[in-house]
């Protein structure tokens, strides 16, 4: 893990700007507004509260849409990190170095964020998939064809991934429910991970972070980088550099529905329609901040942001392990008692994200941010 004591330079700001967005989602604001739901009769306020709940299995909500931005933006940074090790003139060989020692890195980091306290004595109940494992592995499959592959075979790597994972689910048949069955019980992923992965399932039969999802997860990733890919070509212009990220989002987002007519978008099983979903959800959402921020230049409102997003991985550890909504009940809970008990939990969740920016303020005006 590497602690960096200054801001590194040349940096588009749409980028950190989205990735603190996305982080505020994870880490306070998902809570805040799912804190909303039944305390008004305002229908609209209720649909938003929905949003920031995941489905129980098939369906799609925008909270649905948080990790595989965050995968997505993963995949952005590969162009702009490589580049700068390409520029030191690092071999390939200490490339890959890097990126499996910061893939192995990641995975620790998620094994002891999915089973804290960590049962050291009863190695059957340790969670293997992580949302911070699964990042380590798209990082470094996405950095092994970037380095290899040109940007239109990476393209058909992805393409090929989502349509060999279709087939696989639809032609492999499972036992006692046989082939294309999207049911809870009878669904391939959940019987390969059954079968394959031990220790403990995230609902004891079935685990959206297990393996086979890994594979169109990774597919996010790829479309990251091309994402960046688009974004440091200096031999074109910004207009054009945002319609590509337009065009590439609204291809992505049609597809998805076609292939929704057969194969449902939905997260729990990471579709091969829901990754080209949330795939040209995330160019459409680049593009649209790099055009505010980077193209028309109106940055000053990113500053909340992008405090965030310079810090994201340590605030997602932090607020793992910091009950920051406890803390903001001690401190706050004489200002709004008055307004009843039923909007305790709206009034904390919104301290919780006062508290968890103040401190990663703090670390920005120190000029300090962790990165792995």
């Amino acid at each position: 893990m590497d602690i960096q004591l200054q801001q590194p330079s040349n940096r588009l700001v749409s980028i950190d700007a989205l990735r603190g967005f996305d982080m505020l989602m994870i880490c306070g604001a998902d809570v805040f507004f799912s804190s909303f739901h039944g305390k008004t009769d305002w229908p609209w306020l209720n649909a938003l509260a929905e949003q920031f709940e995941h489905p129980e299995w098939i369906g799609f909500a925008f909270y649905d849409f948080i990790f595989p931005l965050f995968l997505f933006l993963a995949g952005v940074s590969i162009p702009f990190s490589l580049g700068k090790a390409k520029a030191q003139k690092l071999p390939n060989r200490d490339i890959y170095r890097k990126a499996m020692v910061r893939m192995f890195i990641l995975i620790g980091l998620g094994l002891l964020y999915k089973n804290a306290p960590f049962p050291f004595f009863e190695w059957e109940k340790i969670r293997l998939g992580s949302v911070l494992g699964r990042i380590g592995i798209a990082g470094f499959v996405t950095v092994f064809l970037y380095l290899n592959l040109d940007s239109l075979k990476r393209l058909m790597v992805a393409a090929g991934i989502l349509l060999l994972y279709y087939a696989a689910v639809f032609l492999i048949p499972v036992p006692g429910f046989g082939a294309g069955d999207l049911s809870f019980e009878g669904n391939l992923v959940g019987w390969f991970d059954r079968t394959f992965l031990p220790g403990r399932l995230l609902q004891g039969t079935f685990d959206e972070l297990g393996i086979l999802t890994t594979f169109p997860a990774i597919c996010l990733t790829i479309f990251g980088a091309h994402a960046g890919e688009i974004l440091r070509n200096q031999g074109k212009g910004e207009n054009q550099k945002l319609g590509q990220l337009l065009v590439f989002g609204a291809a992505c987002f049609v597809l998805a529905l076609i292939w929704n007519q057969h194969f449902p978008i939905f997260k729990r099983m990471w579709t091969s329609s829901f990754i080209l979903l949330t795939g040209g959800m995330a160019f459409l959402t680049l593009g649209i901040f790099y055009w505010i921020i980077d193209i028309l230049k109106f940055k000053k409102w990113t500053f909340f942001f992008v405090v965030i997003g310079m810090n994201s991985l340590t605030i997602y550890l932090i607020y793992r392990f910091v009950n920051f909504r406890y803390t903001a009940r001690l401190l706050f809970e004489g200002l709004y008692r008055p307004f009843g008990e039923e909007w305790f939990s709206v009034f904390e969740s919104l301290g919780a994200i006062l508290l968890v920016w103040l401190f990663l303020h703090f670390l920005y005006r120190k000029k300090i941010f962790f990165k792995v």
